[in-house]
């Protein structure tokens, strides 16, 4: 009889009466595992074809796909909020945050900048998660640009308001 293969086998498998040894794994488990294996390729290859952070985790994520040249601009998306306790605060872009993520937002700049009440969305988020906290009045999608030379930051970063949105209550 020829030796089973590493990945056939689980070892240590108890019974009620103490350690039973090696077990082979039979036909059922190596289907269910190549079914699986097969599954999750398949998924990666259509996020992949796709070409759309949509499918994550199964398929790319763009915003860490590449390298930044020495020479380069690098953009920082944001979104600032003036609250109604008379503070400006930047909006935590996250699920737990304001309900929405910053690469959904980062994704949707071009439409926002085009018709800032999206922005609505934002404040209407944050309110939901967090009624005990200061409302938001106003919002603005930010760019901020920080210069490489070199591989080197060269001075403060830039900011330039995209869009502004005075949130309806």
């Amino acid at each position: 009889m020829k030796p089973v293969p590493a990945w056939c086998v689980m070892a240590g498998v108890t019974s009620g009466q103490g350690p039973v040894g090696d077990v082979r794994l039979g036909r059922v488990g190596k289907a269910v595992r190549v079914v699986v294996a097969l599954l999750g390729i398949g998924l990666l290859i259509n996020g992949s074809v796709r070409a759309t952070d949509d499918a994550w985790p199964f398929g790319p994520m763009s915003q860490y796909a590449m390298s930044v040249p020495d020479d380069a601009a690098i953009t920082y998306t944001r979104i600032s909020a003036q609250t109604d306790a008379g503070t400006t605060v930047d909006v935590p872009l996250s699920i737990e945050g304001a309900g929405i993520a910053r690469a959904e937002i980062e994704a949707r700049t071009g439409e926002i900048v085009k018709d800032p009440s999206l922005l609505q969305e934002v404040a209407d988020g944050w309110a939901q998660k967090h009624p005990d906290k200061p409302k938001y009045v106003k919002l603005e999608l930010i760019r901020d640009t920080t210069q490489l030379v070199s591989g080197r930051v060269v001075g403060p970063p830039t900011s330039e308001v995209l869009a502004t949105w005075q949130v309806r209550r």
